[in-house]
């Protein structure tokens, strides 16, 4: 019975989606001369990784967008094209909406604008406004929910995302937008896994890289420090025994003394279990949501 009434819920939650995502949206074809100059010939970089390069391009009226390059696209147009219907479907005021795209000597993705830049910025640069508590819940609530609506609700499933705060835009409200979502695996291979693989019980290798790139940037949430790829000295400070103990070291000074301590631990509880799970997958992103949701008091997404 409590398997019917998961399965019954799933439906449900999965119908929801859909009707608050309404009808595709029309996406564009740019002008690849404009996105060029807009991006002053592709020297205005967000991040870059090993798979793909992101470009803040603005236009003559001012409008700010995200141009993103993926490596597989300059040798597989049919790869290109499949991805922007499939991307073009996608809604959820976590991710970042695709606007269109353009060919030329690259192949390229236009995404919404990005009013705030990324995460990154305004957790390392002082010249940046410094994140409230408040902000910082809501995009560790909204990421978490973008990541559930991706493994859960997406048909197909998406596996291949990158959380990191170099990626995490954030809109006039700063609000998280997730830009580095796509259906490519690492291998640069379209994922065919059926939609029902990734249920509330995923465990799989994909899912638990996924929570670890949570729980690490829950960490830069509540440090303000920087972490590369997951190898850094606040990832092996959270799986220390005692690291209860020196959680007053490790807190961002830009919050002071203006966040909820009792929020803060349970928000590092959470991060140490995402950590965890690297190794051994124990538990699903929407679990992780709910446990979120409960522990800080903060609504459905």
């Amino acid at each position: 019975m409590d398997r019917l009434i998961r399965k019954f819920r799933l439906l449900l939650l999965a119908w929801l989606h859909r009707s608050r995502s309404g009808p595709k949206s029309f996406v564009r074809r740019f002008s690849y001369k404009d996105i060029k100059m807009a991006t002053d010939s592709f020297q205005r970089i967000f991040y870059r990784n090993s798979h793909a390069a992101a470009y803040q391009a603005r236009f003559g009226d001012g409008e700010l967008v995200l141009v993103k390059e993926v490596q597989a696209f300059n040798q597989e147009k049919d790869v290109f094209y499949r991805e922007v219907r499939l991307l073009g479907r996608l809604h959820h005021r976590h991710l970042l909406a695709l606007q269109g795209f353009t060919t030329g000597s690259k192949r390229l993705l236009v995404f919404d604008n990005i009013e705030n830049g990324s995460l990154k910025e305004h957790l390392n640069d002082p010249l940046k406004t410094p994140l409230n508590w408040k902000t910082r819940l809501q995009i560790a609530v909204g990421v978490a929910a973008a990541l559930e609506y991706l493994l859960l609700f997406s048909n197909p499933p998406i596996y291949h995302v990158s959380v990191t705060s170099s990626s995490i835009m954030l809109d006039e409200n700063f609000t998280a937008k997730l830009s580095d979502v796509g259906h490519l695996s690492s291998v640069q291979s379209y994922v065919t896994t059926p939609h029902n693989s990734c249920s509330e019980d995923c465990k799989s290798q994909e899912c638990s890289n996924i929570i670890f790139q949570l729980g690490v940037l829950i960490l830069e949430l509540v440090t303000g420090q920087s972490s590369d790829e997951g190898d850094s000295d606040i990832v092996e400070w959270i799986q220390e025994s005692c690291f209860r103990r020196s959680i007053d070291k490790m807190i961002d000074p830009d919050l002071g003394d203006n966040y909820d301590s009792r929020e803060l631990k349970k928000l590092l509880i959470v991060a140490r279990l995402c950590i965890k799970t690297k190794d051994k997958p124990t538990f699903s992103v929407p679990q992780i949501l709910r446990y979120i949701q409960k522990k800080v008091d903060f609504p459905c997404q």
